[in-house]
């Protein structure tokens, strides 16, 4: 009776099996007859194509330019930075300066006092008037030796006379005009006890380092000034990129922690690399504003010249797995072809890809849906190469 019930039992396992195994031949027969995919084709139906709004298109040659990012500062050239001194030593007696204060040529911006300023005066005037009296000796020494009248070594002694303390009246008279002094309207009864600083150069004040009452040494920086309307921008560049750079181009940049772009050109390309394998270059802005200062930090883009290349929509071309690809159209309708490109720039919406398989313009490529294709390749490769 127990023999009876296994033999039933194992029939009964036999019977469910075959039905399985019928089954899935049947599952694997469907599947493999809906459709088969290469490694590099991707199929898309009628309708999955409207749906993702897949639209196709040609490559173009055009121009596009690479765009170097950079680092630099603002900057301005040394005649613009000024430091000003007192060509010689002595008290503030006033000043009204502060950090920031716009100046112009020529304004007094400090009035220094010292008995030395009206000790040099006085030596000057007395020099010139010795200088005057000695003057019309030595012509007369001159006279009298024509005449055989006077010795010439009376004549030598008149001249050397004349011509040291000419010497030292022009000495003088240039250590006045040092200070600020006219010495042609210089006499007894305008003699100055304070002299004026002035700015030579209209700009903005940086560094105010006296105070009034403070004695200054002639090698004292009293205030430091900036003319900003020359400010430029001192990149650095890259040795790897320093040949790309040519004289003209065009950069734009932003200041940190601001998004409003600013615009120039190249003027000039260093010619030392620095130990950090860089190049100075420096850019001309176009539009001067009052609002920039040496020494603000930037980041700038330089447009390089533009080159001829194949090039398609940015949307066009896919990363996968660490390279780039594009999808071409095939003689089949619903199916697509995936092939490696190399990306190059990328410029105003396009980006240039060299391939063997773009040796023209005339192959037919997806330009809009292509994410949507790689989608599907990524979840048929998932899904053990066929597609659901």
């Amino acid at each position: 009776m127990k023999t009876y019930i296994y033999k039933i039992i194992w029939i009964i396992g036999c019977i469910m099996l075959t039905i399985s195994c019928g089954n899935k031949h049947t599952h694997d027969h469907q599947d493999d007859t809906h459709f088969h995919e290469e490694d590099d084709m991707v199929e898309l139906s009628k309708e999955q194509q409207e749906m993702i709004g897949l639209v196709t298109g040609k490559a173009e040659e055009k121009e596009i330019s690479e765009i170097i990012k950079v680092r630099g500062m603002l900057d301005v050239p040394p005649q613009n930075l000024i430091s000003i001194s007192t060509p010689m030593g002595g008290f503030v007696k006033n000043t009204e300066l502060l950090q920031g204060m716009k100046i112009r040529k020529g304004q007094v911006i400090a009035v220094m006092q010292h008995p030395d300023y009206i000790q040099i005066q006085q030596d000057y005037l007395e020099s010139k008037t010795q200088l005057e009296y000695l003057r019309s000796e030595y012509e007369r020494q001159q006279s009298l030796a024509n005449d055989k009248v006077s010795s010439q070594k009376l004549l030598q002694q008149a001249k050397t006379q004349f011509e040291s303390v000419e010497i030292k009246e022009a000495a003088l008279r240039t250590k006045l005009q040092l200070l600020g002094i006219n010495t042609d309207n210089l006499n007894i009864h305008n003699i100055q006890k304070n002299i004026n600083i002035v700015s030579p150069i209209s700009g903005y004040v940086t560094v105010v380092n006296v105070n009034i009452g403070m004695y200054v040494n002639p090698t004292d920086v009293m205030f430091k000034i900036v003319d900003t309307e020359h400010l430029h921008a001192e990149l650095t560049v890259f040795e790897k990129d320093i040949s790309k750079i040519k004289i003209n181009q065009r950069i734009w940049f932003t200041l940190a922690n601001e998004t409003k772009e600013r615009t120039g050109t190249v003027h000039l390309i260093g010619r030392e690399i620095d130990t950090d394998r860089t190049v100075r270059v420096h850019c001309h802005l176009d539009k001067e504003d009052i609002d920039l200062l040496p020494g603000m930090y930037l980041k700038a883009y330089i447009e390089t010249d533009p080159k001829k290349v194949i090039s398609v929509s940015d949307e066009a071309v896919v990363e996968f797995e660490g390279d780039w690809f594009i999808f071409l159209t095939t003689n089949h309708p619903h199916k697509f072809k995936m092939i490696k490109v190399n990306k190059g720039l990328s410029d105003n919406g396009s980006t240039a890809i060299e391939s063997d398989a773009l040796s023209d313009t005339h192959t037919e490529i997806v330009i809009k849906g292509a994410y949507d294709l790689l989608a599907k390749k990524k979840n048929s490769e998932e899904g053990g190469g066929h597609a659901h």
